[in-house]
């Protein structure tokens, strides 16, 4: 495999986005994008994200991963950035310092669970919190493979609570419906029919060579892109000035905020048929090919 790609060129699409001003403010996202399929940062991909920091860009990692999830990703990058976490719902430091938190309500997370019966197996909540009990199920009988592995390097942080509304004595970060495709595709069809619309925001990341589908749960107006909109106004950044990197579905409201929105070559098709540029796959420094090119152009 490729580690290091510094010369390779992003791949012009038939109707690419125009980079209007310099780049200051780089989001990017980590599973799929910044980590590679043995689910690491290539060393191509590292550099170039420091090559970026020491060009004055500023780095902003933005994931579907609890903050402590993804610490140890953003560690490696070797210099001080933020974090926005849990699709947006909580943005914070390196060192915890936080900046905003999207919690949702606990009368309607207690709604959704009771409307969503039939999926209680498959129902994770989390709160933010960096004890035990982060992590809240009734039982872990229905996850499957992939998610369990997830689980397992989180186990210190799971509680088992049954009924899981027993554990809503204060506001979760968010509700998370996780397993295979196909049940997952009957999920979203009752979140459809249960009568929250408009109270609440409903994301979906999906892998199927894993067979694996995450839908997120959060507050009304939560995610990736409402948090990196708020960041960059804090920042002083325009957003003909914010370059996103995503691969997901969960990525496409950072993407339309950014004025210079990049996928990945592996990713999933409702991204492709935005006219979006692309850059190479997560198993080619995709990473290292967008931004050195921004890099090279500033």
């Amino acid at each position: 495999m490729r580690d290091v790609c510094h010369n390779e060129k992003v791949k012009d699409p038939e109707c690419s986005s125009p980079k209007l001003e310099a780049v200051r403010l780089l989001a990017t996202d980590i599973d799929g994008t910044l980590l590679n399929p043995q689910f690491q940062i290539s060393d191509g991909d590292l550099e170039a994200l420091r090559q970026a920091h020491v060009a004055g860009i500023e780095i902003v990692l933005v994931t579907g991963r609890r903050h402590t999830f993804a610490l140890p990703v953003a560690q490696q990058l070797g210099f001080d950035l933020w974090l926005i976490s849990s699709n947006g719902a909580v943005t914070r430091s390196l060192a915890g310092e936080t900046f905003h938190r999207d919690l949702m309500p606990r009368e309607i997370c207690r709604e959704l669970c009771g409307r969503m019966q039939e999926f209680r197996g498959n129902t994770v909540l989390t709160f933010d919190q960096e004890t035990k009990g982060a992590i809240v199920l009734e039982h872990l009988d229905d996850l499957n493979a992939s998610i369990r592995r997830w689980l397992e390097k989180n186990m210190e942080y799971i509680e088992l609570v049954a009924p899981i509304e027993k554990a809503l004595v204060s506001d979760p970060v968010q509700a998370m419906f996780c397993g295979s495709m196909a049940r997952m595709e009957q999920a979203l069809r009752e979140l459809e029919r249960c009568g929250l619309k408009g109270r609440v925001t409903v994301l979906r990341t999906e892998y199927p060579a894993r067979d694996l589908s995450m839908i997120d749960v959060l507050n009304v107006g939560c995610s990736k892109g409402d948090a990196l909109q708020r960041w960059a106004a804090y920042r002083g950044f325009r957003r003909e000035q914010v370059m996103a990197i995503g691969d997901n579905h969960n990525d496409v409201e950072m993407l339309e905020f950014a004025g210079y929105p990049v996928i990945m070559g592996n990713a999933c098709p409702e991204l492709r048929g935005r006219g979006w540029t692309v850059t190479l796959g997560n198993d080619a420094c995709g990473v290292a090919a967008a931004v050195n090119e921004v890099v090279s152009d500033q």
